[in-house]
């Protein structure tokens, strides 16, 4: 139900859309939906994270590095580092925290 949730929100909005999904102590499972042409603007976290694309494409940007991240692929976020996501394509991603 999260996923059809996020997918009926990305239809009126005009920023990506994160649904937690799961936590459980320090660790969450967070889904984030976007649109193509979306930006998570920059941020840090303050906790080791990982994110993985489920469906789509997304361009990961850390200090000017630009990863390029494909269905099932993912990329380690550094705790306090400074990042963004775009989104190349229509997608949805797993954030896992914790």
């Amino acid at each position: 139900m999260i996923i059809q949730e996020i997918h009926e929100k990305l239809k009126s909005s005009t920023k990506p859309v994160a649904r937690l999904y799961y936590k459980s102590g320090d660790v969450k499972t967070i889904f984030i939906g976007f649109k193509k042409g979306m930006i998570l603007d920059q941020h840090k976290t303050h906790l080791p994270a990982r994110l993985m694309v489920m469906s789509g494409k997304v361009t990961y940007i850390q200090a000017s590095e630009l990863t390029n991240l494909r269905q099932y692929e993912y990329k380690d976020i550094p705790v306090d580092i400074m990042h963004e996501v775009h989104a190349d394509e229509d997608s949805l991603c797993m954030l896992i925290q914790g």
